[in-house]
């Protein structure tokens, strides 16, 4: 099993949603493009708060916390999408992009190309905010245009019904739904609690 976990946009639970599903499947797991905080990273985060996780290693590790195709620049590097090859292992993988579908690895290739290039199916993580319908109708609508496959829906924290409602019923019928728990705070007890209550669904 390996699963390519990206979201609706930025800090909406791709890391949180990742140490979930690391614990659940005892999986590996890699972060392609780290865009700064290199002192805590998302490798790091998962490390923290999960069992004896392999993180296999960025391939980009970028100081500026900003969109990867900026930080690159930065450094005077241009990403390219045969940088990238998934890590060998025997275990299940979680790839965690960064951001969004179209976040921009240089000016024309975005996470979604990445995706492709690495021909993974994804895990669609969707946080409640005003305005995440239509995040999340236009994502769902994106990776379908590409052929991509949906495997999971990820609805992380509480959701009005109509809300939810509304975007469960955008996606395909084999597409799986994963609900996690609002977390009062992210540590190893916090995750190990909602990867034990984790349940898979269809619609």
């Amino acid at each position: 099993m390996k699963l390519f976990i990206t979201g609706i946009g930025t800090e909406i639970g791709k890391t949180v949603s990742s140490a979930v599903l690391v614990q659940y499947f005892k999986a590996d797991y890699w972060k392609p493009v780290q865009s700064g905080d290199l002192d805590y990273t998302d490798s790091h985060k998962i490390q923290k708060w999960t069992d004896d996780t392999t993180c296999h290693s960025e391939r980009y590790r970028l100081q500026l916390a900003a969109s990867p195709h900026q930080s690159a620049r930065a450094e005077g590097i241009q990403i390219h999408l045969d940088d990238f090859q998934l890590p060998e292992t025997e275990n299940p993988l979680i790839v965690e992009g960064a951001g969004g579908l179209m976040v921009p690895l240089s000016d024309n290739r975005f996470m979604i190309d990445l995706v492709d290039t690495l021909n993974l199916p994804v895990a669609l993580v969707v946080r409640n905010y005003l305005g995440c319908i239509n995040h999340s109708l236009l994502s769902i609508m994106a990776l379908q245009q590409r052929n991509i496959k949906l495997e999971y829906l990820i609805l992380n924290g509480e959701f009005p019904e109509d809300t939810e409602r509304v975007i469960c019923s955008f996606i395909e019928e084999e597409t799986k739904i994963i609900k996690i728990p609002e977390m009062e705070c992210f540590n190893k007890e916090h995750v190990t609690a909602a990867a034990k209550q984790l349940t898979i669904s269809k619609l």
